[in-house]
C-alpha cells in the first residue's frame, strides 16, 4: 500500500484500475489451482510438499528458491522501509538526523526478541499494531475524501500500465496460507472457495479506496521513484494532516508485515532445514531471517521500492502465479486425480496463467 502509489502515479488511475483487476483475477486464479492440489491430498500439506509431490524435485527446489527469495525481498523492504520512517520520526520529533540503517536496526533487534520469545509475543504486539494500523487507515480515508481533486484521476499513460502489475501481485499473495486454512475450515471445497473470494476481494476494495484518496490528493508531477505514499503527500502544501496520518499508517503497516514475515520466515526455516526451536536453535533461526535482509538494506536505504518490485515479480509470480498452474496440471492430465477441477477452462487457462506470468517475468527482466 506504500509503494503502490508510487507505481500507479506513473501510469494513472484508470490504468492502475485495470491493472488491480488483472492481478486480483490471476492471483485469485491461481489460489483456486493451489486449493485444488490441496484437496487432492488425503493428508495435511505444506506448498513445498504439494510441490514436490506433484512435480518432483524440481517443483521443490524451484518452491524453496522462490520462497525463500520472496522472503528475503520482503524483509530487505520492510527494513528498509522502517529505516526511513524511523529516521523521520526522530528528526522531526527531536531534531535529531540519524542514519536509516539505525532505524532499520532498533525494529530488527525489537522483531528478533518478539519472534525468539514465540508466537503468543507476537500476536499480542501484533493486535496493537492491527488497531493503530486500522484507525490510521480509516482517519486518512475519511479525512482525505473530501479533499480529493478529480482531475488528478484523470491523468492516464497506458503504455506503463505494465509497471503497476509486480506491486498488485504481491498484494493478493496469500496462498502460504491455504494449507492451514483448508485444514481450519475441514477441507470444505465450497467454503473454502468462497473464503478465498471473499478474502481477496475485501482487501482489493481497500486498495482502490486507498489509491482514490491518494492519487486524488497528489498531483501526477510530485512524485520521487524512491519515495513511498508518506512522501507523496509530504509534497501536498497546507495538508499537514494527511501528512501526520500517514506517516503513522506507514510505520504500522510496514510493522504488522514484516512481524508476520519474519514469524512465517522463521516457521518456514524451522521446518525446511529441520532446527530444532530450542533456545539456540530459535537465536540461529532468527539471526537467519534478520541478518541477511539487513545487509544489503544499509547499503542500499532507498530500496523499499525496488525491493518490493522484485519480490513481486520474481518471489510471488514463479512461487504463486506457474507453479500453482503447473502442479494443477500435473494432477489432473499426469496423476489423473479424480478431485473435482475448481478453475474452469481446462488446459486453455492453465496455458493462460503461465504466459501471462511469463509475461510479466519479461517486461521486468527487459
Amino acid at each position: 500500500m506504500l509503494g503502490l502509489p508510487i507505481m500507479s502515479r506513473q501510469a494513472g488511475f484508470t490504468p492502475s484500475i485495470a491493472m488491480f483487476l488483472l492481478g486480483w483475477l490471476f492471483m485469485t486464479t491461481t489460489a483456486l489451482c493451489l486449493l485444488e492440489v490441496n484437496l487432492s491430498f488425503d493428508d495435511e500439506v505444506s506448498l513445498i510438499s504439494m510441490a514436490e509431490r506433484t512435480l518432483g524435485l524440481a517443483g521443490k527446489v524451484i518452491s524453496w528458491i522462490s520462497f525463500v527469495f520472496l522472503f528475503y525481498a520482503l524483509g530487505v523492504a520492510y527494513i528498509a522501509g522502517t529505516g526511513e520512517l524511523i529516521a523521520g520520526f526522530i528528526h522531526n520529533g527531536f531534531g535529531i538526523a540519524i542514519p536509516h540503517w539505525a532505524g532499520g536496526l532498533t525494529v530488527c533487534i525489537l522483531f528478533a526478541g518478539l519472534v525468539y520469545l514465540g508466537t503468543h509475543s507476537v500476536v499480542v504486539f501484533n493486535k496493537v499494531l492491527m488497531a493503530g494500523l486500522l484507525v490510521s487507515y480509516l482517519s486518512l480515508v475519511a479525512l482525505g475524501l473530501p479533499h480529493i481533486h478529480l482531475s488528478y484521476l484523470q491523468f492516464k499513460d497506458w503504455s506503463i500500465a505494465y509497471v503497476v502489475l509486480p506491486l498488485t501481485i504481491i498484494s493478493f499473495g496469500f496462498h502460504n496460507m491455504i494449507p492451514t486454512i483448508t485444514q481450519y475450515l475441514k477441507r470444505d471445497a465450497k467454503k473454502l472457495r468462497f473464503s478465498i473470494f471473499l478474502g481477496s476481494l475485501l482487501p482489493l476494495f481497500i486498495y482502490l479506496l486507498w489509491e482514490t484518496v491518494i492519487l486524488g490528493l497528489v498531483p501526477a508531477g510530485q512524485i520521487g521513484q524512491n519515495d513511498m505514499a508518506t512522501e507523496l503527500l509530504k509534497n501536498v502544501a497546507g495538508e499537514l494532516w494527511a501528512t501526520d496520518a500517514a506517516q503513522y499508517f506507514a510505520l504500522f503497516a510496514i510493522l504488522t508485515s514484516f512481524l508476520g514475515n519474519s514469524l512465517s520466515f522463521v516457521d518456514f526455516l524451522a521446518d525446511g532445514l529441520r532446527i530444532k526451536k530450542t533456545p539456540a536453535g530459535k537465536g540461529y533461526l532468527c539471526a537467519l531471517v534478520i541478518i541477511p535482509a539487513f545487509i544489503p538494506a544499509v547499503f542500499y536505504p532507498h530500496i523499499f521500492l525496488s525491493a518490493l518490485n522484485y519480490a513481486g515479480t520474481y518471489g510471488a509470480v514463479i512461487l504463486f502465479g506457474i507453479l500453482p498452474a503447473l502442479m494443477a496440471w500435473s494432477g489432473r492430465y499426469w496423476q489423473h486425480s479424480p478431485h473435482r477441477q475448481l478453475v474452469p477452462g481446462g488446459k486453455i487457462t492453465l496455458v493462460s496463467i503461465i504466459l501471462f506470468a511469463m509475461g510479466i517475468i519479461s517486461l521486468q527482466f527487459f
